[in-house]
């Protein structure tokens, strides 16, 4: 049942009992995220494959999400908010059980798509049911105070994921979604108020059997280019060529509905078009590029996981900062004024990055991580309010779903493009005369052997060599990710160019316009997700 929106300017009691059922949703959702993205070397070991495969534990995750979002608005009419809320923390809780049990990878990977499903609704969902307890004139704020604890995921989780891993095991980066995962339900259960389905729309079956196949068959053409190396292998062409078309088909077909499963019509709005496009870049800059940042430290620096997490905390922080301001100058002054100093920090941040050795200081790093940090919380909040301030309220959900939608492409095209030209770079080292892998009957090349003895010094007792290659191969190890990060630096300059078209005037918004006779705005569909 839709909540009345809220009059009052401040955010009150009851609005802060329902956000405690949001934050502490997103926060699992956001930890278990960043948490298993400091594990990955630490699965590589456990299962003995390749990075590229064992990358499929987020991207499986990934792929979940994608095939979730684009029918979870019809399904929260459906069933309710608060029942579908609950139907995704338990998704997600009984997904975390299940990938501590995994004893393969294969196996860790299905439980991973599991757990994406659940963690995939969390989010939007949480947006939606904030918004209507707050109302639309309150939410700018509202998100600009949930912004901050739901930074404590990417700060906390690389922190608390190195600390299990190395003081127990990485089974506990799982089980320790369990019991936060019940309190939630409990919490849930009794903070939430009762809903009451009223289907307001048909369901576009013949757009669900194009889109979400589609989205997902692609993105698993694009996840695959790392292990394969190449587009021309089947792997990777086929499905991406297969999921391009049932995508093409669908955009064909949803002009033709009334009520399709995603609404391009909305890209009339020249604000939504513009803030998409630059989100769009922008992910696909930073979230490709972001996730190597902790393997740097791993696999160059030969630092624990645990360490590798501290490291990467000051990007939090200065998100943490920048994110509430961002959130309240949103609703002041026009985003085409601020986000471009955002932007300028992100790239000064990134540049460093382009200059990283084997010995790089970590002031300088970790004050990198920091700035970009700063130009982090100050640009996702804007995109999000620009793309969706001048929609209309009804417009406002079905916008939403599009601008999550581009923010899972970007970021699965962004991972995969850096994936495969840091292992490119890192393939070309130099072969060690007469060493090879007993277990592939590869020749070990100099950058292989250098990374694996970071974490196993062992294996320099097994292939004896001079110190000098181990630092060779370190060096060009070092000089690959500097390679990469260029892409990512170019990427990140290439967005000022769609920013350059962000309004520079102030805007009304139309969030009010659709209210219904009773006073009360119907948002059943997810609201922004804010990507960390």
């Amino acid at each position: 049942m839709s909540q009345p929106v809220a009059t009052a300017n401040k955010l009150d009691a009851a609005v802060f009992k329902i956000a405690g059922v949001v934050v502490l949703g997103a926060i699992m959702s956001i930890l278990d995220i960043t948490v298993v993205s400091v594990a990955l070397p630490t699965f590589q070991a456990e299962f003995d494959v390749s990075y590229a495969r064992v990358a499929w534990t987020m991207t499986g995750y990934t792929l979940a999400l994608a095939t979730v979002i684009p029918i979870s608005g019809w399904a929260a009419d459906r069933f309710g908010t608060k029942r579908l809320y609950m139907i995704a923390l338990l998704l997600f809780t009984l997904g975390s059980g299940l990938c501590a049990t995994a004893d393969s990878i294969t196996q860790l990977i299905s439980y991973r798509v599991l757990q994406g499903l659940g963690g995939g609704m969390l989010m939007p969902l949480g947006m939606t049911i904030m918004t209507r307890a707050a109302g639309p004139a309150r939410i700018g704020r509202l998100m600009a105070v949930l912004g901050v604890p739901m930074l404590l995921g990417p700060i906390g989780g690389p922190i608390l994921g190195g600390w299990l891993i190395d003081v127990a095991s990485w089974h506990w980066i799982f089980l320790i979604n369990l019991p936060i995962g019940v309190i939630a339900l409990v919490y849930a259960q009794f903070a939430l108020p009762k809903d009451r389905p009223e289907p307001s729309e048909s369901f576009d079956f013949l757009g669900m059997l194009m889109l979400s196949p589609g989205l997902a068959l692609f993105l698993y053409g694009v996840s695959s280019l790392p292990e394969a190396g190449t587009v021309s292998d089947p792997e990777v062409w086929v499905p991406m060529l297969i999921g391009a078309a049932l995508v093409i088909g669908f955009v064909f077909y949803s002009f033709k509905p009334r009520h399709p499963l995603l609404d391009l019509r909305l890209f009339k709005n020249r604000n939504l078009t513009v803030a998409s496009i630059t989100l769009f870049v922008f992910i696909i800059a930073f979230m490709g590029a972001g996730l190597l940042f902790p393997s740097y430290f791993l696999q160059v620096r030969g630092e624990s996981t645990l360490h590798a997490g501290l490291l990467m905390a000051p990007q939090g922080l200065g998100a943490m900062l920048t994110m509430p301001i961002a959130g309240m100058l949103a609703d002041k002054i026009p985003v085409g004024r601020t986000m471009p100093f955002a932007l300028v920090l992100i790239a000064a941040g990134f540049f460093t990055f382009t200059q990283v050795g084997t010995d790089t200081s970590y002031w300088l790093l970790c004050g990198s991580l920091f700035v970009m940090g700063l130009g982090m919380g100050g640009t996702m909040m804007p995109i999000m309010t620009s793309a969706l301030k001048t929609l209309t309220s009804h417009e406002v959900a079905r916008g939403s779903t599009l601008v999550n939608i581009l923010q899972q492409i970007g970021g699965s095209v962004g991972a995969a493009v850096m994936s495969v030209i840091l292992t490119s770079e890192i393939n070309d080292s130099a072969p060690i005369p007469g060493a090879v892998d007993p277990n592939t009957g590869q020749p070990i090349t100099e950058a292989g052997l250098a990374i694996a003895a970071q974490h196993n010094p062992g294996l320099l007792q097994q292939f004896p060599v001079d110190p000098s290659i181990i630092q060779r191969g370190l060096e060009f190890v070092a000089d690959s990710f500097a390679t990469t990060y260029w892409v990512g630096f170019a990427l990140d300059l290439a967005t000022f160019i769609p920013a350059a078209f962000l309004p520079r005037r102030k805007e009304v918004s139309h969030l009010l316009d659709d209210q219904d006779p009773d006073g009360e705005v119907s948002l059943a569909k997810p609201t922004p997700v804010i990507i960390h």
